[in-house]
């Protein structure tokens, strides 16, 4: 079968795991490519992060910033993990990125964007 498929990128805070797993899951299975995170650095992965120094610490976090804003480039839309209604700054200003490119963005649970 070839298809036509829309493209998400997932974004919201990695503390949110189990989450972003069970988003991924079910976009998947509606007919979605979906793109998500690298590692989860507040959920795990932390032996990434446990032996840097600050400067190569500082270099990577900017580094997966600046990646995951070129996810949003291939992508046709984000969908935000906002458990809770938690949205952080980092998730913030990916939303922001999406809405200046023209993308559109959903949310996991129902989020006021005044």
């Amino acid at each position: 079968m070839v298809g036509t498929y829309k493209v998400i990128t997932l974004c919201g805070s990695t503390r949110f795991k189990d989450a972003f797993m069970e988003a991924q899951k079910r976009l998947t299975l509606e007919g979605n490519i979906v793109i998500s995170v690298g590692l989860f650095g507040h959920a795990g992965d932390s032996e990434v992060w446990e032996n840097m120094d600050e400067g190569t610490l500082t270099r990577t976090k900017e580094m997966l910033d600046d990646m995951h804003k070129r996810k949003i480039d291939m992508a046709d839309e984000i969908f935000v993990i906002n458990v809770g209604g938690y949205i952080g700054d980092s998730t913030r200003s990916e939303v922001a990125y999406a809405k200046a490119t023209g993308k559109a963005v959903r949310y996991l649970e129902p989020f006021d964007e005044r």
